[in-house]
């Protein structure tokens, strides 16, 4: 059996940051809460950095994807580490294998 770390999202792109050879892309996905007082429920917004490295699902981005469309984003997680004003700070990055658009903002008006 293989071992893996994988991960799958669902939700609307909130930026897209293009860099000479990666994008990163902030996605929204909403949690149901309820209100423990009022006995509400209500949408948690929590926003996910994803990272796509792959030249041909950048390419495809940058030409059709944008802010508002429902995405699902799927990849694998790596623990990484980096050095900051002499502490080390721990991240998970979450890298894109497959990328698809839902509905494009458009079809969501």
């Amino acid at each position: 059996m293989r071992n893996l770390a994988k991960f799958e999202i669902i939700g609307r792109i909130g930026k897209i940051d293009t860099h000479s050879n990666v994008t990163h892309i902030k996605v929204a996905a909403n949690y149901p809460r309820k209100d423990e007082a009022t006995g509400e429920w209500s949408d948690e917004t929590y926003w996910n950095r994803v990272t796509v490295f792959g030249e041909r699902t950048r390419k495809y981005i940058a030409d059709k994807a944008q802010v508002g469309d429902l995405i699902r984003v799927e990849g694998r997680m790596r623990d990484s580490s980096y050095e900051k004003g002499g502490e080390t700070v721990y991240t998970v990055d979450r890298l894109v294998d497959h990328f698809g658009i839902l509905a494009t903002k458009a079809e969501a008006a």
